[in-house]
């Protein structure tokens, strides 16, 4: 059996079932194979988890040339909205980063054009690998909170929030006609945030700096 065939049935599991759902005997079921036959192929689930992750991180398309083109800024917001939507895509399987950490071919070509960004981009060795690390791991927060058919809000109904009495809260009340909150604007927004704050948070953060 083709191992690519025994990712993809993993990958429909996880998609349609949840994280808890993926195990070796859930995709045999699903393949009409046994286990004895995916062990051919696997160690074990820690490996699947791997290979599913790897497999998703691999969906992400980057443009090379927009990359090269871009500054170090513009480059990264490029690299983690991409994976963002490739971890939005598939809710469930965020939730399978937190239990390893990927390192197939795909997971460590994205993490390398990452880092590459931040190096090119005057940043020291030690910080380019915390900012590299924290935008990947922004990116996994958001997507983890993506649910149901609506993606775009954390509320799908705000009218049937409750109106916050304005004595009690006041700024509550004084925000109230901007929630709730868009969940891909809130991510942009965030985003913006820690690329200026890397911009320039110390005098010797960067090299250049």
């Amino acid at each position: 059996m083709p191992l690519d065939r025994i990712v993809t049935a993993a990958m429909a599991i996880v998609d349609e079932q949840g994280a808890d759902a993926l195990s070796l005997r859930a995709v045999a079921t699903r393949l009409g194979s046994s286990t004895a036959t995916l062990y051919r192929h696997l160690r074990g689930r820690t490996e699947l988890v791997g290979l599913v992750l790897d497999r998703t991180i691999g969906e992400i398309e980057l443009d090379e040339d927009t990359l090269l083109a871009a500054d170090w800024q513009e480059a990264c917001r490029h690299l983690t909205t991409a994976l963002f939507e490739a971890l939005a895509r598939h809710q469930h399987i965020a939730l399978l980063l937190t239990e390893q950490i990927p390192a197939g071919p795909n997971s460590l070509a994205y993490r390398e054009r990452a880092v590459t960004v931040l190096l090119a981009g005057g940043f020291k060795p030690e910080i380019a690998a915390h900012a590299a690390v924290s935008l990947a791991r922004y990116a996994l927060g958001f997507a983890m909170q993506v649910r149901g058919e609506d993606r775009g809000t954390l509320s799908a109904d705000s009218t049937s929030r409750p109106k916050p009495d304005p004595e009690a809260y006041p700024g509550i009340a004084a925000i109230a006609e901007f929630l709730p909150t868009q969940l891909h604007e809130e991510f942009r927004f965030g985003l913006d945030l820690m690329l200026a704050g890397l911009s320039g948070p110390t005098s010797d953060s960067t090299g250049d700096r």
